[in-house]
Parts: structure tokens; sequence; C-alpha cells
């Protein structure tokens, strides 16, 4: 019996774009995308506010530091966080799961402003009914602490609970943990992973 689904965020309720993240962020400061790529994804700097190790002040503050410049708080927040689109026919599917009692929970890698965003933007979050989200556990998938947060949200056992993502490494683990996992590619096939344990959505 399949008691609790745990989506992903990125990618499957919403789509996103690094790229456009990294181009509207240079636009403010002089910079090449690929030069605030560099800065910013590759040198990690984005993962540890997505661990929730910098606040919005602190990200915007080291932003400046490394483009040497002084943009504008709501401008940079704006920028960097403005690259979101809903995945429309996702939401009937998540619907037909609250229909029948299924438990949903977000698991996902995401910063305070994106979370923030993605909630002031659009309303799919509103069907769920709990967040385990990197910034406020203080890890980010792959790592343990934060299937283990998800273990705890579920409110039921592993096995009870179906999961899925667009990055096949982090169904594996999950699988690992226990949880019945499918890669996301689209709502089609996600929905075929449904009718394959026996729900129809």
């Amino acid at each position: 019996m399949l008691r609790t689904c745990l989506f992903d965020m990125g990618n499957v309720l919403v789509h996103f774009s690094h790229e456009l993240m990294c181009n509207q962020m240079a636009a403010l400061c002089g910079k090449t995308g690929e030069e605030v790529r560099s800065l910013l994804i590759d040198s990690g700097l984005q993962w540890d506010f997505e661990r929730g190790q910098l606040t919005e002040a602190e990200f915007h503050a080291r932003f400046c530091d490394v483009t040497e410049t002084n943009v504008a708080f709501h401008a940079l927040r704006k920028a960097g966080s403005d690259i979101f689109q809903l995945n429309t026919p996702i939401v009937p599917v998540l619907d037909r799961l609250r229909e029948l009692d299924i438990r949903l929970v977000l698991l996902s890698n995401t910063s305070v402003s994106h979370f923030e965003f993605i909630q002031e933007r659009f309303d799919v979050l509103d069907r769920f009914d709990d967040f385990v989200v990197s910034y406020r556990v203080g890890a980010i998938k792959p790592e343990r602490a934060i299937f283990e947060a998800a273990i705890s949200a579920i409110e039921c056992k592993p096995g009870e609970c179906f999961y899925t993502d667009d990055i096949a490494e982090y169904v594996s683990i999950g699988r690992q943990f226990g949880f019945q996992a499918d890669v996301f590619t689209d709502v089609a096939a996600l929905t075929g992973h449904f009718e394959h344990r026996g729900i129809a959505v």
C-alpha cells in the first residue's frame, strides 16, 4: 500500500535553468554568465547557500565580494530566483493523489530564496503536507542526512513511500533507504509509474 509520495521540486514540479540564473545575475554586475557560474556554482557558493550555511544577507554580501560590485539585495534576489516555470501537467496528478489520501512531501535541494519565490509565484506547494528542504536540514542530496530527514517526514514505512526525482543518482540512493523510487522524465511516464503500482492518476 502506498501511503506517501516524495517529490523533488526542480525539473519535476517546476522547470528551471541555472544558465538563466547565471546570465541574469551576470547582467547586474558586468560579468558574463560563465564567469558568474564559476564564481557561484563551480566554487560551491550556491551549494553553501542551499545547505543553509548562509543567510540571504550573507549570500548577497558574498556575491558582492566575489564579483567586486555592490548589487542591490532585492535585484540580486529576483535575478537569482526568477528562473522557474510551473510544470503544469503535474498539478492534476498531485490533486488526484490528495484525493486518494496519499501524503505529499517535498524533498528538494533549494535555497530559501528559491523556495519562497516558488511559494509566492505558484500554488503548487500548497498541496504538500511537509517540506524536507536542504537549507532547513543543513544537507543536500545525495548526503545521508537529507534522506534521513525525509524518512522522519513521510510518516510511514519507507517501503510504503514512492519517491521521484529527475536525477538518477538520487533515485538510486532513495532505493537504498527503502523507498519505492523511479526517475522522473515527464508526467506521462510518472503516470505509468503509478499505474504500475495500481494507482490510477
